[in-house]
This record gives structure tokens, C-alpha cells and sequence, in this order.
């Protein structure tokens, strides 16, 4: 059986190359969908927050009238002692009980007094939160409004994007076939590492194009030769020459 024809340095730099184009190009896909569900994300949890908070406040109010209903039971039943007692005052047989009832009648009357005041200070409190609900329930609605819109977005950028993606990730693995597996491990680790994930750049005006330190000219020949896998001296990305990449300075 012929042993299969291992792939001349040259094929394997130009296979990188077109492996880092690709994964470059996945990147932006991934770089587009990354921010909206992101954003789609922070608008859920501010809006269950906003559905949190409306359901504590509607809690409050809840109770702020269940307050008001008790205070309002109290001047009635504090109502009712009055008036027996300014009956029983019709009947009274010494100065003892006349002062007895009369302290009863007082004390009824203070329980009035600071149960009406209660109950003022209670409403105020329930129309500052249903102001505070209203606002809230604005809130969510645009917000719902805002998500509605994300994810309508995010949904027609994966169906714009699935395809394009799916074929392009076809395309690098028929690119990383070439590569022999330890100089594919050592560029996958490069672009774990570097800026905006470029481990292979060209040279361009004689210097990197990933950290733009000058390349010394016999260091672009023996780039432009192809014969070994150069990596730059300051940033340690592997360089290619501007031919190979396609890129006309002029």
C-alpha cells in the first residue's frame, strides 16, 4: 500500500493560513450572537426583578389595606363603646362611675384619634406605592417590548448565521487535516492566547501583523522561502508573507 504524500511545509502554512481566515470568520459569528445574548439575557433578569418587585409591592399594599380595614373596625367597635357608655351615663348613681365612664369615653376617643391618624399615614403609603408599582409595571413593559425585539433579532441572526457557520466549520476541518497535530495544538494554543485570536498573520511593511514589531529582512526571506514554520521574535505568532496571504500593500 503507497504511504499517503505528508504535506511540504509550504502546504502546511497555507493551510494555517487559511485555517486562521476561517476561525476568524467563525469568530465574528460568534462575536455577533455573543453580544445579544448577552443583552437578551440582562433584560430577562431585569425583568424578573421588575416582576419580583411589583409582586412585593403589590404584597405591601396587600397589607397596608389589611391595616386599614383593621383600624377601621377599631373606630367602629371604639365608636360603639362611646355610645353605650354616654348611655350608661344617663343612669349613673355616684361621682365614682360618672369619672369612670367619662376616662373610658376619653380613652375610646384617643383610640379613634390615633387610629384615624394610622390610617392617613397608611393611604399615603399605599398611593406612594402604587405610584411605585405604576412605574414599575411601565418598566417591564417596555422592557418585555425591548426583549421581544433582542430575541427577534438574536432568532434571524442564528438563521442568517447557521448556515454560513455549519460550512465554514466544515471548511476548517478540511484545513486542519494538513496539519500535522502538534503544529495544529500549538496554533490552537496560540490563539487561545493572543489578540482577537490571530495566530497567523502576515508580515506587512516589514513588520508582524499581529503585534507590528519589525521582521529583519533575512527573517522575510526565509518567510517568503516557505521552507519552515517562522514564528515572530516579540509576539510568537506565526508568520506568513504577504503573497501567501493575498494582501497587496500598494
Amino acid at each position: 500500500m503507497a504511504k499517503a504524500k505528508q504535506a511540504t511545509v509550504e502546504e502546511k502554512l497555507l493551510a494555517l493560513y487559511k485555517l486562521q481566515s476561517i476561525d476568524t470568520e467563525i469568530d465574528k459569528i460568534k462575536i455577533l450572537r455573543g453580544e445579544l445574548p448577552l443583552e437578551v439575557q440582562d433584560l430577562e433578569d431585569e425583568i424578573e426583578g421588575l416582576q419580583t418587585r411589583a409582586s412585593k409591592v403589590n404584597e405591601e399594599i396587600g397589607s397596608f389595606e389589611a391595616s386599614v380595614k383593621e383600624r377601621s373596625a377599631t373606630i367602629k367597635d371604639a365608636k360603639a363603646l362611646i355610645e353605650k357608655y354616654e348611655e350608661q351615663l344617663k343612669n349613673i348613681r355616684n361621682n365614682r362611675e360618672y369619672d369612670s365612664l367619662n376616662k373610658e369615653i376619653e380613652y375610646q376617643n384617643l383610640e379613634i384619634d390615633l387610629a384615624e391618624k394610622r390610617i392617613k399615614e397608611t393611604k399615603m403609603s399605599i398611593m406612594s406605592q402604587v405610584d411605585v408599582i405604576e412605574g414599575a409595571k411601565n418598566r417591564l413593559s417596555d422592557r418585555t417590548i425591548d426583549l421581544d425585539l433582542k430575541k427577534s433579532e438574536l432568532d434571524n441572526i442564528i438563521a442568517e448565521t447557521q448556515k454560513d457557520e455549519t460550512k465554514l466549520l466544515k471548511n476548517s476541518n478540511v484545513a486542519e487535516k494538513v496539519i500535522d497535530e502538534r503544529l495544529l495544538n500549538a496554533y490552537k494554543r496560540l490563539r487561545g492566547s493572543v489578540r482577537n485570536g490571530l495566530a497567523v498573520v502576515p508580515v506587512l511593511r516589514d513588520a508582524c501583523g499581529g503585534c507590528f514589531n519589525t521582521v529583519p529582512p533575512q527573517r522575510q526571506m526565509d518567510i517568503s522561502a516557505r521552507k519552515k514554520v517562522i514564528v515572530c521574535e516579540h509576539c510568537g505568532r506565526i508568520l506568513v508573507d504577504k503573497v501567501m496571504a493575498g494582501v497587496d500593500e500598494e
